[in-house]
């Protein structure tokens, strides 16, 4: 089952005496988790027992499970690392009971919630154990993402939150935020209760309130500087500073942006279409969609003079011919004098 499956089922208080979690996206684990010992234990953790099957046997694991608890209708045994689940497990001090969790597969207790987690980006399918689990379990998949189907993803948090985004809104989130799912889901849910139930959040709303990353501030600076605003571009470049960035990597940062311009500008004297610009540059959509609007801000001498400033200033840091901040400053004043 996919992990919004299983969610919805144990967030319909549906809890299953076995569950197998597997895959890498560790966002998708722990939400999962929480999740369960939330419907088993209502906030009892006197019986919640954790296991690390890198040191302790299966065997012992399910002892604990079969044991009544002392305290409580219910038991949730927690165990990670499977390792018996690995196409190439690590050689441990001991040796798992693969027949005694066989046995318990077959014939669960009704007081205890058993829940292993395999971490891992593969199992091994063809193992006996993995058959079993698959079998006799509630098998929640936790890999991560793709790319392709992020938007999805973002529609359903949005849609669970009760409240729509500008078009424009998707793509900043998307750009932005899409590697990292609990920051993804944070800043929506930052959102959701600006705007309120049903409210509508404006790209004005999310740049505004979005938590900003150096990546996203590096496109605010380019922004700043095709404005000519330097009072504004100094302002971000200190905010930056605060986030302890460095100005060699802001000259990268800036220097990438304005390569991206340049590029597509010359792409699109070549008559290439915006998918045939994205596949050629290998970088994400919305990153041209944004290069597209800017370049016509800018003739080839000028971005290409911009950059010598940006190579020249960051090889003048490097040789330490001058303060970084200071010569980042005056950087940013080149820049939109060029610009």
């Amino acid at each position: 089952m996919s992990y919004v499956e299983v969610l919805n089922q144990l967030k319909k208080n549906q809890v299953a005496p076995i569950y197998l979690i597997h895959g890498s996206e560790n966002y998708f684990i722990e939400n999962i988790k929480k999740q369960i010992t939330k419907q088993v234990l209502h906030g009892d953790l006197d019986n919640l027992s954790m296991y690390n099957l890198e040191e302790i046997p299966i065997q012992e694991v399910i002892n604990d499970v079969e044991t009544y608890p002392f305290f409580g209708e219910k038991k949730l045994i927690i165990a990670t690392n499977p390792v018996f689940l690995k196409a190439k497990p690590e050689k441990l001090s001991f040796e798992h009971d693969m027949d005694a969790l066989a046995t318990y597969l077959t014939n669960p207790v009704d007081y205890s919630v058993l829940v292993i987690i395999a971490a891992y980006e593969k199992i091994d399918e063809r193992k006996k154990a993995s058959k079993l689990l698959k079998k006799h379990a509630t098998v929640a998949n936790c890999d991560p993402i793709r790319e392709k189907d992020i938007s999805k993803w973002i529609k359903s948090l949005v849609n669970q939150l009760h409240i729509t985004l500008d078009n424009d809104v998707y793509e900043i989130i998307e750009t932005e935020l899409s590697t990292n799912l609990m920051l993804l889901e944070e800043e929506l849910t930052k959102l959701a209760l600006y705007v309120g139930e049903n409210g509508h959040v404006t790209k004005e709303i999310a740049e505004n309130l979005i938590a900003h990353t150096s990546n996203s501030s590096s496109l605010r600076l380019v922004d700043a500087v095709i404005e000519g605003d330097l009072y504004r571009a100094i302002s971000i470049y200190k905010d930056l500073e605060i986030m302890k960035e460095e100005p060699i990597a802001l000259i990268g940062l800036l220097a990438f942006q304005f390569r991206t311009i340049l590029r597509v500008k010359l792409l699109k004297q070549k008559g290439y279409s915006q998918f045939q610009m994205q596949k050629q540059l290998g970088v994400h959509p919305y990153v041209v969609k944004i290069a597209i609007n800017r370049e016509k801000h800018f003739a080839i001498n000028k971005l290409e003079d911009i950059i010598e400033k940006l190579t020249d200033a960051d090889a003048s840091m490097k040789q330490g011919k001058m303060e970084k901040g200071l010569a980042f400053e005056l950087l940013l004043f080149d820049i939109i004098k060029a610009a």
